[in-house]
């Protein structure tokens, strides 16, 4: 059983004035461990053009069918590192219809942003008998919340703040969202093995637990207003009491309390 998605590391030569004979191809055999599928054999880096750091190349590609099968369709991420091991571009490879034992050569084209110092291949597309080879799939959620701004956790760990983009594996999720202000909310989530990316939720957070007084510079205070006057607002905030001068505040909300015991 093939189990494992390999990526692959090369620190690689690849760019610079040609001196002497032609460099030696590099070549990848994937997967790096137990049963080889395919040999690719890359040439050096040829510039194909430049505009500021975006630079253009040519890669002669030969790809050697080493299973026991026809590849009917395969593709894989050409990933390229400059020096610090961040990616700065990418190509692809593509091979479709090739047989066992044999051989196909073609030239494949990746930009960058900057110098490349190595290279890596990642499947995308495999037959079925190699799936298990392929990164787990995710598709993006745009999660909401009414109001925005709420605290947003994933299955238990913090994401962002409302709006926010989130990828997904299949399967059952949890979203929570709190916000200082308004009761915080669950809301169960499923991705099925057939979703695209571009899904969204919209949460409706509930009624806020405290008064909220917004002030005129634009901050909002949520805690419980205690008296009003012409001239001052008193406002319980985290266990203080604020004084405020009427001025300063812009618009108050209440909400509704229940009446003291008698």
């Amino acid at each position: 059983m093939l189990r494992h998605s390999w990526f692959i590391l090369l620190a690689l030569a690849l760019v610079g004035p040609a001196r002497g004979k032609e460099p030696a191809p590099q070549v990848l055999v994937w997967p790096p461990t137990g049963q080889p599928v395919v040999r690719f054999s890359l040439s050096k880096l040829k510039d194909a053009g430049s505009s500021g750091k975006q630079h253009n190349y040519r890669i002669d590609v030969t790809a050697e069918n080493l299973w026991g099968k026809r590849i009917e369709n395969a593709e894989f991420s050409l990933y390229l590192f400059d020096k610090d091991k961040t990616r700065i571009g990418e190509g692809w490879i593509s091979i479709k219809d090739v047989g066992p034992g044999e051989v196909v050569k073609f030239q494949m084209g990746a930009s960058a942003s900057g110098i490349p110092a190595s290279m890596a291949v990642a499947p995308q597309l495999l037959p079925p008998e190699l799936q298990s080879y392929l990164p787990p799939k995710t598709v993006s959620v745009t999660v909401n919340s009414v109001p925005q701004g709420a605290l947003l956790k994933v299955d238990g760990a913090e994401a962002g703040i409302t709006p926010k983009i989130v990828r997904l594996t299949p399967g059952k999720h949890m979203f929570e969202f709190t916000k200082e202000g308004f009761s915080p909310g669950h809301f169960p989530f499923e991705v099925s093995a057939d979703d695209a990316s571009g899904g969204s939720v919209s949460y409706e957070l509930g009624t806020s637990a405290h008064d909220t007084v917004e002030l005129r510079d634009g901050s909002i205070l949520s805690g419980d207003v205690e008296s009003m006057s012409a001239t001052e607002v008193l406002m319980h905030i985290g266990g203080t009491i604020q004084h405020l001068s009427r001025n300063q505040v812009k618009r108050i909300s209440l909400v509704a309390r229940d009446a003291p015991p008698d």
